[in-house]
C-alpha cells in the first residue's frame, strides 16, 4: 500500500464510523450506539473504531462537528451565490440551513431525545454549543466583511451573534416553513446590519 493510499484510506473509514453513527443514533438512539455496534455496522474491528474516533463523547463531537461543516457549506454557497445582495444571500443560507435541518436524520434524534442517556448529545447543540456558535459566527463574518456594511465592529458582531442564534434556534425549532422564516430572518438581518 502506499503512502498516499493510507490517508485516504484513513480519512474514508472515519466517514464511514461517522455516517453509521449517525445513522444508528436516528434509527437506534444514542444510548445504543457503542464502539463494537459501530464497528458491525462498518464491518471493521472496535479497536478501529478507537483509533479513528477515539471515546464516545469524541464520537458525539466528531458527528456534530461533521453536520456542522455540511450547514457551513450551504451558508459559503448561498453568499457565493448573491456577492452583491446581502439580503439575498442571508435569506438564502438561511432557507438552506433550515431545509438541510428539516431532514436531517442527527437534528431530529437529537431534539426528540427526552430521556435517559440519549439526552447526552443535546448539550453539544444547546448550553455546551459556544465552539460551534464561535465557528459559525466566524464563518458568517467572513462572508459579511466583502458587503458594505456601515456598522462599527462591535456592533457589526452583535448583529452577526443575533442573527446565528436566531437561525440555530430555529434550527432546533422551527416555528413556520423554511421560506417564510427565512425571509422574516432575512428582512430583520438586513435591517440589523444596515445600521
Amino acid at each position: 500500500m502506499t503512502s498516499t493510499a493510507r490517508p485516504h484510506q484513513a480519512v474514508a473509514t472515519r466517514d464511514r464510523i461517522l455516517a453509521a453513527a449517525v445513522d444508528l443514533t436516528s434509527r437506534a438512539g444514542w444510548a445504543k450506539v457503542t464502539m463494537a455496534r459501530l464497528a458491525d455496522e462498518v464491518g471493521v474491528s472496535r479497536q478501529t473504531v478507537y483509533n479513528e474516533i477515539g471515546t464516545k463523547n469524541a464520537l458525539a463531537e466528531a458527528m456534530v462537528q461533521r453536520e456542522l461543516e455540511a450547514f457551513l457549506s450551504v451558508v459559503g454557497t448561498a453568499f457565493d451565490e448573491h456577492p452583491d445582495d446581502l439580503q439575498a444571500a442571508v435569506v438564502a443560507a438561511s432557507r438552506g440551513v433550515l431545509d438541510r435541518a428539516q431532514g436531517n436524520p442527527l437534528l431530529h434524534a437529537v431534539a426528540s431525545a427526552t430521556h435517559g442517556a440519549d439526552t447526552e448529545l443535546l448539550p453539544l447543540l444547546t448550553t455546551h454549543a459556544g465552539s460551534l456558535l464561535a465557528v459559525a459566527k466566524m464563518v458568517v463574518a467572513e462572508r459579511v466583511a466583502s458587503y458594505d456594511v456601515p456598522l462599527a465592529t462591535r456592533d457589526l458582531d452583535a448583529a452577526i451573534d443575533m442573527v446565528v442564534r436566531v437561525v440555530l434556534s430555529h434550527v432546533m425549532q422551527p416555528s413556520g416553513p423554511p421560506a417564510q422564516t427565512a425571509d422574516d430572518i432575512g428582512w430583520v438581518a438586513t435591517r440589523v446590519l444596515r445600521g
